[in-house]
This record gives C-alpha cells, structure tokens and sequence, in this order.
C-alpha cells in the first residue's frame, strides 16, 4: 500500500481521515449506536472523535455491541 495508512480492526486501509469521526462516516457507521473505538490502544470517548486526530501509521479498534442471551 502507497502512502499514508493506517490498520483498522486489524487490517490495513489508506489514511483519507483526518479525525476518529471521519473515519467512522467512511466505515458508514456514523449513525450507528453502541459503537466503541479505540485508537493505539486507547478508547476514544465519543464527545472527542471530532478533535481525535488520525496519523498515518495508527492502529484502530471499531468495535460494536452485541446483544444476546
């Protein structure tokens, strides 16, 4: 892969994001709930994925919730 990247969920994908939210939008999760990120192995709170920058070479968790009994 040419240019900046970054591994999403264990796999990797270019850097188009600037922030976690962006990121989250072209995943086209934006609307969904339940959603957790982590960024180097750190969560990221939600009220911050718009200021949260995304640098080439980070690693990114996404990661749902699952409902179940």
């Amino acid at each position: 892969m040419c240019g900046p990247s970054v591994r999403v969920n264990g796999s990797p994908r270019p850097l188009v994001a600037a922030v976690v939210a962006d990121l989250v939008r072209e995943m086209g999760l934006d609307a969904r709930r339940g959603i957790a990120v982590a960024l180097n192995g750190t969560v990221v709170p939600r009220t911050e994925w718009v200021s949260r920058a995304v640098r080439d070479g980070d690693e990114i968790e996404i990661v749902g919730a699952a409902q179940g009994g």
